[in-house]
Protein backbone atom coordinates (compact mmCIF):
# COMPACT_ATOMS: atom_id res chain seq x y z
CA UNK A 1 0.00 0.00 0.00
CA UNK A 2 1.12 3.83 -0.69
CA UNK A 3 0.88 4.07 3.41
CA UNK A 4 3.90 1.18 3.52
CA UNK A 5 1.01 -1.18 5.04
CA UNK A 6 -0.31 -4.57 3.16
CA UNK A 7 -2.90 -5.92 1.97
CA UNK A 8 -3.83 -9.53 2.75
CA UNK A 9 -6.07 -11.76 1.16
CA UNK A 10 -7.34 -15.17 2.58
CA UNK A 11 -9.70 -17.89 1.95
CA UNK A 12 -11.23 -19.84 4.50
CA UNK A 13 -11.37 -23.55 2.81
CA UNK A 14 -13.99 -24.80 4.65
CA UNK A 15 -16.64 -22.27 2.98
CA UNK A 16 -14.33 -20.98 0.29
CA UNK A 17 -15.45 -17.53 2.08
CA UNK A 18 -12.34 -14.80 0.71
CA UNK A 19 -11.03 -11.89 3.12
CA UNK A 20 -9.20 -9.00 2.84
CA UNK A 21 -7.71 -7.41 5.60
CA UNK A 22 -5.15 -4.43 5.80
CA UNK A 23 -1.69 -4.90 8.27
CA UNK A 24 1.17 -2.76 9.25
CA UNK A 25 3.39 -5.62 9.23
CA UNK A 26 4.07 -9.46 7.76
CA UNK A 27 5.52 -11.77 9.49
CA UNK A 28 6.09 -15.39 7.30
CA UNK A 29 6.23 -18.03 9.68
CA UNK A 30 4.92 -21.03 7.43
CA UNK A 31 8.87 -22.99 7.01
CA UNK A 32 10.63 -24.24 4.36
CA UNK A 33 10.67 -28.17 4.44
CA UNK A 34 7.10 -28.76 2.79
CA UNK A 35 7.99 -28.09 -1.09
CA UNK A 36 10.09 -30.59 -2.60
CA UNK A 37 12.87 -29.87 -4.65
CA UNK A 38 12.61 -32.59 -7.32
CA UNK A 39 15.69 -32.65 -10.10
CA UNK A 40 14.80 -34.80 -12.84
CA UNK A 41 16.94 -36.84 -14.62
CA UNK A 42 17.16 -38.63 -17.96
CA UNK A 43 15.14 -42.00 -18.10
CA UNK A 44 12.76 -41.13 -14.94
CA UNK A 45 9.66 -40.66 -17.21
CA UNK A 46 10.36 -44.64 -18.00
CA UNK A 47 11.64 -46.19 -15.17
CA UNK A 48 9.46 -49.10 -14.19
CA UNK A 49 10.30 -48.87 -10.52
CA UNK A 50 8.79 -46.01 -7.70
CA UNK A 51 10.64 -42.70 -7.95
CA UNK A 52 9.41 -40.67 -4.87
CA UNK A 53 11.25 -37.51 -2.38
CA UNK A 54 11.78 -37.92 0.94
CA UNK A 55 9.06 -35.66 1.88
CA UNK A 56 7.01 -38.96 0.70
CA UNK A 57 8.70 -41.67 2.43
CA UNK A 58 6.79 -43.46 4.84
CA UNK A 59 7.83 -47.32 5.13
CA UNK A 60 11.15 -48.94 5.27
CA UNK A 61 9.79 -51.74 4.53
CA UNK A 62 7.89 -51.22 1.30
CA UNK A 63 12.01 -51.56 -0.18
CA UNK A 64 12.72 -54.78 1.47
CA UNK A 65 14.83 -57.35 -0.88
CA UNK A 66 15.36 -54.12 -3.34
CA UNK A 67 17.72 -52.60 -4.86
CA UNK A 68 17.80 -48.82 -3.57
CA UNK A 69 18.95 -45.58 -5.21
CA UNK A 70 19.21 -42.21 -2.83
CA UNK A 71 19.87 -39.53 -4.29
CA UNK A 72 21.45 -36.72 -2.12
CA UNK A 73 23.90 -36.39 0.92
CA UNK A 74 22.10 -35.05 3.98
CA UNK A 75 20.06 -36.17 6.45
CA UNK A 76 17.40 -37.54 4.92
CA UNK A 77 19.72 -39.61 2.52
CA UNK A 78 21.54 -40.77 6.04
CA UNK A 79 18.14 -41.95 7.81
CA UNK A 80 16.54 -43.27 4.95
CA UNK A 81 19.65 -45.34 3.74
CA UNK A 82 19.98 -46.42 7.12
CA UNK A 83 16.28 -47.39 7.59
CA UNK A 84 16.06 -49.43 4.54
CA UNK A 85 19.10 -51.15 5.65
CA UNK A 86 17.95 -52.18 8.41
CA UNK A 87 14.42 -53.65 6.99
CA UNK A 88 16.26 -55.62 4.57
CA UNK A 89 16.90 -53.82 1.62
CA UNK A 90 19.07 -55.76 -0.48
CA UNK A 91 21.75 -53.05 -1.38
CA UNK A 92 21.71 -49.02 -0.80
CA UNK A 93 23.32 -47.04 -3.34
CA UNK A 94 24.10 -43.01 -2.66
CA UNK A 95 24.31 -40.71 -5.67
CA UNK A 96 26.18 -37.69 -4.64
CA UNK A 97 26.51 -33.93 -6.35
CA UNK A 98 29.99 -32.78 -4.52
CA UNK A 99 31.24 -35.12 -2.53
CA UNK A 100 30.69 -38.43 -0.76
CA UNK A 101 29.09 -38.56 3.14
CA UNK A 102 32.32 -40.57 4.07
CA UNK A 103 30.68 -42.68 7.01
CA UNK A 104 31.49 -46.14 7.65
CA UNK A 105 28.61 -47.60 5.97
CA UNK A 106 27.47 -51.31 5.93
CA UNK A 107 28.73 -53.91 3.50
CA UNK A 108 25.82 -53.92 1.02
CA UNK A 109 26.02 -49.68 0.88
CA UNK A 110 28.07 -47.68 -1.69
CA UNK A 111 28.46 -44.40 -2.66
CA UNK A 112 29.07 -42.95 -5.96
CA UNK A 113 29.20 -39.27 -8.31
CA UNK A 114 25.95 -37.96 -9.43
CA UNK A 115 23.37 -39.69 -11.12
CA UNK A 116 23.99 -39.11 -15.06
CA UNK A 117 20.59 -40.92 -16.98
CA UNK A 118 18.44 -44.12 -15.89
CA UNK A 119 17.87 -46.41 -19.03
CA UNK A 120 15.28 -49.25 -17.91
CA UNK A 121 16.53 -49.98 -14.17
CA UNK A 122 19.78 -49.44 -15.40
CA UNK A 123 21.86 -46.32 -13.33
CA UNK A 124 24.48 -44.66 -14.76
CA UNK A 125 26.83 -42.32 -12.81
CA UNK A 126 29.09 -39.66 -13.62
CA UNK A 127 32.12 -42.10 -13.13
CA UNK A 128 30.93 -44.36 -15.62
CA UNK A 129 29.84 -46.50 -13.28
CA UNK A 130 26.06 -48.45 -13.21
CA UNK A 131 24.03 -50.54 -11.58
CA UNK A 132 20.86 -52.20 -11.33
CA UNK A 133 17.91 -50.30 -9.10
CA UNK A 134 14.29 -51.19 -8.26
CA UNK A 135 13.69 -47.72 -6.50
CA UNK A 136 15.01 -44.16 -6.52
CA UNK A 137 14.05 -41.52 -3.24
CA UNK A 138 15.23 -37.98 -4.11
CA UNK A 139 16.88 -36.81 -0.86
CA UNK A 140 17.77 -33.37 -2.71
CA UNK A 141 15.78 -30.93 -0.06
CA UNK A 142 13.74 -28.46 -0.32
CA UNK A 143 12.36 -24.85 -1.84
CA UNK A 144 11.69 -21.99 0.09
CA UNK A 145 8.15 -21.59 -1.38
CA UNK A 146 5.89 -18.51 -1.06
CA UNK A 147 3.47 -18.07 -3.43
CA UNK A 148 1.08 -15.79 -1.88
CA UNK A 149 4.00 -12.93 -1.16
CA UNK A 150 3.86 -10.46 -4.23
CA UNK A 151 7.09 -11.17 -6.09
CA UNK A 152 9.03 -7.81 -5.00
CA UNK A 153 8.08 -9.48 -1.37
CA UNK A 154 8.92 -13.05 -1.73
CA UNK A 155 12.30 -14.45 -0.34
CA UNK A 156 14.45 -16.10 -2.67
CA UNK A 157 17.53 -17.78 -0.98
CA UNK A 158 19.20 -20.93 -0.86
CA UNK A 159 18.93 -23.86 2.23
CA UNK A 160 22.20 -22.28 4.08
CA UNK A 161 22.62 -20.65 7.58
CA UNK A 162 22.87 -17.48 6.32
CA UNK A 163 20.04 -16.63 4.26
CA UNK A 164 19.82 -14.16 2.02
CA UNK A 165 18.61 -10.60 2.24
CA UNK A 166 17.47 -10.65 5.85
CA UNK A 167 18.98 -8.62 7.90
CA UNK A 168 19.87 -10.26 11.19
CA UNK A 169 18.71 -13.62 9.78
CA UNK A 170 14.28 -11.64 9.98
CA UNK A 171 14.22 -8.09 8.71
CA UNK A 172 13.56 -8.70 4.80
CA UNK A 173 16.45 -5.83 3.53
CA UNK A 174 13.92 -5.02 0.70
CA UNK A 175 11.02 -4.18 2.78
CA UNK A 176 11.93 -4.64 6.43
CA UNK A 177 8.16 -4.55 7.33
CA UNK A 178 8.23 -8.27 6.05
CA UNK A 179 9.63 -10.17 8.63
CA UNK A 180 10.62 -14.35 7.81
CA UNK A 181 10.60 -16.77 10.79
CA UNK A 182 12.91 -19.59 10.55
CA UNK A 183 14.50 -19.66 7.08
CA UNK A 184 17.91 -20.67 7.85
CA UNK A 185 19.31 -24.57 7.42
CA UNK A 186 18.93 -25.58 11.44
CA UNK A 187 21.45 -27.10 14.31
CA UNK A 188 19.18 -25.02 16.43
CA UNK A 189 15.33 -25.42 15.92
CA UNK A 190 12.72 -24.13 18.35
CA UNK A 191 14.64 -21.78 20.41
CA UNK A 192 16.37 -20.63 17.42
CA UNK A 193 12.23 -19.22 15.85
CA UNK A 194 11.18 -18.44 19.54
CA UNK A 195 14.67 -15.56 19.77
CA UNK A 196 13.58 -14.82 16.44
CA UNK A 197 10.14 -13.91 17.12
CA UNK A 198 11.25 -12.15 20.32
CA UNK A 199 13.74 -10.01 18.08
CA UNK A 200 10.47 -9.29 15.78
CA UNK A 201 8.15 -8.44 18.06
CA UNK A 202 10.71 -6.08 19.90
CA UNK A 203 11.56 -4.09 16.21
CA UNK A 204 7.61 -4.03 15.23
CA UNK A 205 7.16 -2.82 19.31
CA UNK A 206 9.76 -0.12 18.49
CA UNK A 207 12.30 -1.34 21.14
CA UNK A 208 15.02 -2.09 18.38
CA UNK A 209 15.49 0.74 16.07
CA UNK A 210 16.39 -0.71 11.99
CA UNK A 211 19.58 0.92 10.42
CA UNK A 212 19.65 1.90 7.06
CA UNK A 213 19.34 -0.65 3.86
CA UNK A 214 23.13 -0.43 3.41
CA UNK A 215 24.06 -1.50 6.70
CA UNK A 216 21.30 -4.10 6.76
CA UNK A 217 22.81 -5.32 2.99
CA UNK A 218 26.43 -4.68 4.63
CA UNK A 219 25.18 -7.64 7.88
CA UNK A 220 23.69 -9.91 5.39
CA UNK A 221 26.87 -10.01 3.60
CA UNK A 222 28.88 -10.88 6.49
CA UNK A 223 27.15 -13.29 7.90
CA UNK A 224 27.32 -14.94 4.41
CA UNK A 225 31.32 -14.67 4.32
CA UNK A 226 31.65 -16.13 8.00
CA UNK A 227 29.20 -18.66 7.05
CA UNK A 228 31.16 -19.29 3.90
CA UNK A 229 34.53 -19.06 6.01
CA UNK A 230 33.66 -22.13 8.12
CA UNK A 231 35.53 -25.36 7.76
CA UNK A 232 33.28 -28.32 9.24
CA UNK A 233 30.32 -28.96 10.52
CA UNK A 234 31.42 -27.63 13.88
CA UNK A 235 32.25 -24.57 12.59
CA UNK A 236 28.39 -24.62 11.57
CA UNK A 237 27.28 -25.64 14.77
CA UNK A 238 29.34 -22.66 16.64
CA UNK A 239 28.15 -20.23 13.57
CA UNK A 240 24.21 -20.76 14.48
CA UNK A 241 25.10 -20.89 18.42
CA UNK A 242 26.68 -17.11 18.52
CA UNK A 243 24.12 -15.72 15.97
CA UNK A 244 21.08 -17.48 18.36
CA UNK A 245 22.79 -15.60 21.77
CA UNK A 246 23.03 -12.62 19.44
CA UNK A 247 18.98 -12.51 19.10
CA UNK A 248 18.98 -13.43 22.92
CA UNK A 249 21.23 -10.45 23.83
CA UNK A 250 19.33 -8.31 22.11
CA UNK A 251 15.67 -8.88 23.44
CA UNK A 252 14.54 -10.50 27.02
CA UNK A 253 14.24 -13.77 25.45
CA UNK A 254 14.61 -16.28 28.61
CA UNK A 255 18.91 -17.14 27.85
CA UNK A 256 19.60 -21.43 28.13
CA UNK A 257 22.89 -22.67 28.15
CA UNK A 258 23.79 -22.36 24.46
CA UNK A 259 27.08 -23.10 24.82
CA UNK A 260 26.19 -26.51 26.60
CA UNK A 261 23.59 -27.20 23.60
CA UNK A 262 26.69 -26.77 20.89
CA UNK A 263 28.90 -29.05 22.97
CA UNK A 264 25.89 -31.53 22.57
CA UNK A 265 25.66 -31.08 18.82
CA UNK A 266 29.10 -31.37 18.66
CA UNK A 267 29.28 -34.97 21.06
CA UNK A 268 26.49 -36.41 18.61
CA UNK A 269 28.01 -35.27 15.23
CA UNK A 270 31.03 -37.26 16.79
CA UNK A 271 29.08 -40.02 17.53
CA UNK A 272 28.10 -40.38 14.30
CA UNK A 273 31.76 -40.46 12.72
CA UNK A 274 32.63 -43.06 14.91
CA UNK A 275 29.72 -45.32 14.25
CA UNK A 276 26.74 -44.11 11.76
CA UNK A 277 24.75 -47.12 12.21
CA UNK A 278 24.99 -46.98 16.34
CA UNK A 279 24.71 -43.27 17.12
CA UNK A 280 21.25 -43.78 17.76
CA UNK A 281 21.86 -45.84 20.59
CA UNK A 282 23.76 -42.50 22.76
CA UNK A 283 21.89 -40.67 25.32
CA UNK A 284 22.59 -36.93 25.66
CA UNK A 285 22.11 -34.37 28.60
CA UNK A 286 19.41 -31.84 28.20
CA UNK A 287 20.80 -28.25 28.83
CA UNK A 288 17.52 -27.10 30.34
CA UNK A 289 16.75 -29.23 32.95
CA UNK A 290 20.14 -30.93 33.11
CA UNK A 291 18.89 -34.38 32.94
CA UNK A 292 19.95 -37.55 30.69
CA UNK A 293 18.04 -39.09 28.23
CA UNK A 294 17.40 -42.79 28.84
CA UNK A 295 18.71 -44.62 26.98
CA UNK A 296 16.60 -46.75 24.30
CA UNK A 297 15.46 -50.19 25.72
CA UNK A 298 17.01 -51.76 22.02
CA UNK A 299 19.83 -51.04 20.07
CA UNK A 300 18.25 -49.05 17.04
CA UNK A 301 19.14 -51.79 14.32
CA UNK A 302 17.69 -54.43 16.34
CA UNK A 303 14.36 -52.34 16.95
CA UNK A 304 11.74 -53.20 14.12
CA UNK A 305 8.86 -52.05 15.91
CA UNK A 306 8.74 -48.17 14.96
CA UNK A 307 5.33 -47.69 16.82
CA UNK A 308 5.17 -44.93 19.53
CA UNK A 309 3.61 -47.80 21.93
CA UNK A 310 7.17 -49.11 21.72
CA UNK A 311 9.13 -45.80 21.96
CA UNK A 312 7.75 -44.91 25.08
CA UNK A 313 8.36 -48.87 26.60
CA UNK A 314 11.42 -46.72 28.26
Amino acid sequence: QSDGGFTVTTCDLTTSKTNVGYFDHVIVCSGHFSTPNMPNFEGFERFPGRILHAHDFRDATEFRGKDVLIIGTSYSAEDIGSQCWKYGAKSITVSHRTAAMGYDWPTNWEEVPLLTKVDGQTAYFKDGSSKPIDAIVLCTGYLHYFPFMEDKLRLVTANRLATADLYKGVAFINNPKIHYIGMQDQWFTFNMFDAQAWWSRDVIMGKIDLPTQEVMISDVNDRVAREDAGQDDYDAIWYQGDYVKELIDETDYPSFDVEGACKVFKEWKGHKKKNIMTFRDNSYKSVITGSMAPIHHTPWKDAMDDTIESYLLN
